[in-house]
């Protein structure tokens, strides 16, 4: 069956949708393995069901096509063959119940409210719903950089960095073990931040291995670069100073 592009899928939406222009290839990227499978996907935000209509052009019939909102007149587009549920993203009260009646979810998208409390909450209450192989995506998170959204503190690109520390502290060679292995990888993209589920290899234990184990130990020129270092550290701190900035001198 012939695969359709994000873009497209939107522009023949009947329904009006508003999304940023950056994000059709990022959701080609991202989405593009579960086109014409069955699967269950579930969006928070309906707004006036345009992305509803387009997720099911790009995904295909076989799709289960879910939308959550806080808006009662969402409920509408159930007679266009959507399953909708209206409740609050915060309350964990109401993720256990849509848990609950929906099951496993293979593809999550977040274009709900966009506060870190929301975003987090989702993310947090939703990860162990995701299914072997699935994705949960989260939109809009230049919100974190923002007024309005919530405590800068707590904001939810922080709430990915926590991420990123979990993930690297699975390597073998430290003496605390890493019990979280609910996500194996994160993507980060322009406002778009995908975390992919795959259990075995996220519960894997690291171990060094050789395909051919060397005759004789291996000389390690590791501490080599030291003297360059130490003669240009002026240089090199420059460039790394320049290289932890957010906005890049001209």
């Amino acid at each position: 069956m012939n695969k359709i592009c994000a873009l497209e899928a939107y522009q023949a939406s009947p329904q009006p949708s508003q999304k940023h222009s950056t994000y059709f290839d990022i959701y080609d990227r991202i989405f593009s393995e579960y086109q014409n499978k069955k699967i269950t996907f579930v969006e928070v935000g309906v707004q006036a069901g345009g992305s509803l209509f387009m997720w099911k052009k790009f995904f295909g019939d076989r799709a289960r096509i879910i939308g959550i909102d806080l808006n009662p007149d969402a409920k509408k587009w159930e007679k266009d063959g959507f399953e909708i549920y209206i409740g609050s993203q915060s309350d964990p009260a109401f993720w256990e119940k849509f848990i609950s009646d929906v099951g496993t979810i293979d593809v999550f998208l977040d274009d709900g409210g966009h506060t870190y409390i929301q975003q987090i909450i989702t993310t947090e209450l939703l990860l162990d719903n995701i299914s072997d192989g699935g994705v949960l995506v989260v939109e809009d998170t230049h919100t974190s950089y923002m007024d309005g959204f919530g405590d800068r503190n707590l904001s939810f690109i922080n709430y990915v960095k926590v991420w990123i520390e979990i993930i690297n502290t699975r390597f073998e060679a430290f003496n605390k073990k890493q019990e979280d292995t609910r996500v194996w990888s994160i993507e980060i993209f322009e406002s778009i931040v995908a975390f992919r589920i795959n259990k075995k290899a996220s519960k894997l234990k690291s171990e060094l291995l050789w395909n051919i184990k060397p005759e004789k130990e291996l000389k390690d020129f590791r501490d080599a670069d030291q003297t360059y270092i130490k003669e240009n550290l002026e240089e090199l701190n420059n460039k790394i100073n320049q290289a932890f900035s957010i906005y890049k001198d001209s």
